[in-house]
């Protein structure tokens, strides 16, 4: 019991409560600022059934691992390289977010809207899907800072699987309303998520 109680365990646990909280908050913020309040919803937050699995799951590894194996959560280096990933990908994800203003929704458009425009600009200079590639490296990130070891294998499977899904899909979409500027800005650009093209 003590182990939980740990300057180490206090230290990441901290870490990970507050990039959980500021990721959440401030997406909720940027949505209201952008869309205006109405149109918040908790999917404006990303939070599901599926992600609040994770989750516990990750804080139950961690636990589990901080009781039994204590020295699995003092490599320092590891815990504080996630730390700085998890930091890059807030500002990649809230990048996306501020450079797309109404562009950017957290449902995928499936109807033209006179709001919408192609973003290729700014951080979309460089990634196409800023937003997705700011998500998968924070939420795998996470895990590396609570040296959570199996949970950052589940995150970056998961979390792919899911935007190896979603990315063709949107991109559909994008190919209907924008035609050969947004076939030829894809073929520019790269996906951001890595072995998605």
């Amino acid at each position: 019991m003590t182990e939980i109680l740990s300057y180490t365990a206090c230290r990441q646990l901290s870490q990970m409560f507050i990039a959980v909280i500021f990721f959440h908050v401030s997406e909720y913020f940027l949505a209201a600022f952008i869309h205006g309040k109405s149109s918040v919803t908790l999917k404006s937050l990303l939070i599901s059934k599926h992600y609040l699995l994770a989750m516990v799951l990750s804080l139950l590894e961690y636990l589990i691992e901080v009781t039994f194996f204590p020295e699995l959560k003092e490599y320092w280096v590891i815990s504080d390289i996630g730390l700085v990933l998890v930091v890059i990908g807030e500002i990649i994800r809230k990048g996306a977010i501020i450079t797309a203003g109404q562009s950017f929704t957290h449902m995928i458009r499936i109807r033209p809207d006179e709001r919408h425009h192609l973003v290729t600009h700014g951080i979309y200079k460089f990634i196409r899907h800023p937003g997705y590639c700011g998500f998968f490296i924070w939420s795998v990130s996470t895990q590396i800072m609570l040296c959570n070891p199996l949970s950052t294998i589940g995150f970056a499977v998961v979390v792919w699987k899911f935007f190896n899904s979603r990315i063709p899909y949107e991109e559909y979409f994008l190919r209907q309303f924008f035609g050969m500027q947004y076939v030829e800005y894809a073929q520019q650009v790269v996906s951001g998520v890595p072995f998605i093209n």
